[in-house]
């Protein structure tokens, strides 16, 4: 398999979870698309000089995670993306009622979401892509331990209600 073939591959498979963690960081669709389109260049750009990485997966959320920061500092005046408006303006609600219920349990879910600490929230939502703690880690620049702490204490709070 040529290194083109790869990298096209780990795109396939993982573009979507990386788009997904950008939008949680508060990037518009655009923007996340073009941080995940730029993320997977740069993965291409470095193994193409030779350099060695030992979890692709990983290397890309750690870059994607820094280019959305990079990108939302730049776009600070504007309001962060919410998922959940899209999804209800492309759904058709036949039971008005179900439909009712349905937008105010998303709305307390997302009001206790918002309530952790942003550490909180990136450790949750990229345990929830499906990495793990010491990957995680890697991604947020933090101990594997950390990692641990932030999700328990986040995962606390939701159990709670406090968040």
């Amino acid at each position: 398999m040529t290194l083109q073939d790869e990298v096209a591959q780990l795109f396939l498979d993982a573009r979507d979870d990386v788009y997904r963690y950008l939008l949680s960081l508060g990037l518009y669709p655009p923007q996340a698309q073009e941080g995940v389109q730029e993320a997977f260049l740069r993965l291409y750009a470095t193994l193409k000089k030779g350099e060695k990485i030992l979890n692709h997966r990983a290397w890309i959320f750690r870059v994607a995670h820094n280019l959305g920061l990079k990108i939302r500092a730049r776009e600070a005046s504007q309001a962060p993306f919410d998922a959940d408006l899209e999804s209800h303006m492309a759904s058709s609600e036949v039971d008005p009622e179900r439909g009712l219920l349905d937008r105010e349990r998303d709305l307390r879910f997302h009001q206790a979401i918002q309530g952790l600490s942003e550490q909180q929230q990136r450790c949750l939502f990229l345990r929830l892509e499906g990495l793990r703690y010491p990957e995680i880690a890697a991604v947020l620049g933090i101990s594997a331990s950390a990692v641990g702490e932030f999700l328990r204490r986040a995962i606390s709070r939701l159990k709670k209600g406090e968040a």
